[in-house]
């Protein structure tokens, strides 16, 4: 009974802080050499998101550079129907600003470890991978499955970067097409703008509720210019001219500042003609 109970033991599911448990992984079947996986079920409460269900996804750590998102759909396999693996350099949601690029646009990944995100049909399938001994390793190339490395690897990618022009081209067609229809949109929904800033006959401006999220729209300059002015209006109506002893005192000290400046124009001016007569009767 005594070997059945350390058999039993030694088949139990590694777990280390924070959760995580650990999976061994094993490059092929005659491989010495061990890597391991820290696994574990992936809750984030700020991430809503439907390409990765809080109850049927497994955050995995230390990925290795040669297991590509097919090759780990394939040894995640064992524990149940995949239906999708994202690999990525750190940990992230899903989010992604701007259009979806075609991977000719993009940089090349880096080769280091990654984290990735196994997506299982059912729940099951993550509390069997969860609960997997971790000193039955996972193999990485079977027969059934080879997966190259090294020179071989190179070969087949060096091969694959090059593309037919056929094809590149209506890759590149299809992008253009796209980049000319965002730039429409984009042009008629600042028009719509436009013209809802536009103030009536009565200086109103309607103002509309616009997509959640979206900032406010800045007011133009000729309509900060229009406020401005009738602000100006405003103020200079409700102004008391002369009422008071020192508004009296310099509306006169203005006056007669301003006939001197009149006056020393009209000196200028008469000396200017006088040089320029061309009669000397004397």
């Amino acid at each position: 009974m005594a070997p059945s109970r350390k058999k039993h033991a030694n088949a139990q599911s590694c777990v280390i802080p924070e959760g995580f448990t650990v999976l061994s992984l094993q490059f092929s079947s005659d491989s010495a050499a061990q890597h391991q996986l820290f696994v574990k079920e992936h809750r984030v409460r700020a991430e809503r998101s439907s390409h990765r269900p809080l109850d049927r996804t497994l955050f995995v750590l230390n990925v290795p550079p040669y297991c590509s998102e097919a090759v780990v759909k394939e040894f995640f396999s064992k524990f149940g129907c995949v239906e999708s693996v994202e690999l990525r350099d750190h940990p992230g949601s899903t989010q992604e600003s701007g259009p979806k690029l075609s991977k000719f646009f993009q940089p090349l990944s880096k080769q280091c470890f990654k984290v990735g995100y196994i997506v299982f049909k059912n729940a099951s399938s993550l509390s069997a991978a969860k609960s997997h001994p971790h000193n039955e390793p996972l193999v990485v190339c079977t027969t059934q499955h080879t997966v190259k490395t090294g020179v071989q690897k190179w070969m087949q990618e060096y091969t694959k970067s090059f593309i037919e022009p056929d094809k590149l081209q209506e890759i590149v067609d299809s992008f253009i097409e796209d980049y000319d229809k965002r730039k429409e949109e984009d042009a008629e929904r600042k028009k719509e703008q436009a013209e809802q800033q536009q103030e009536d006959e009565d200086g109103w401006v309607k103002v509309t509720r616009g997509p959640k999220g979206a900032k406010a729209r800045p007011r133009s300059e000729a309509a900060n210019h229009r406020t401005l002015q009738k602000e100006m209006r405003k103020k200079k109506r409700k102004e008391l001219m002369n009422f008071y002893s020192w508004q009296h005192r310099n509306t006169q000290k203005e006056h007669i500042a301003e006939l001197r400046k009149k006056f020393e124009e009209d000196k200028q001016r008469i000396a200017l003609l006088r040089a320029q007569r061309k009669f000397k009767p004397y």
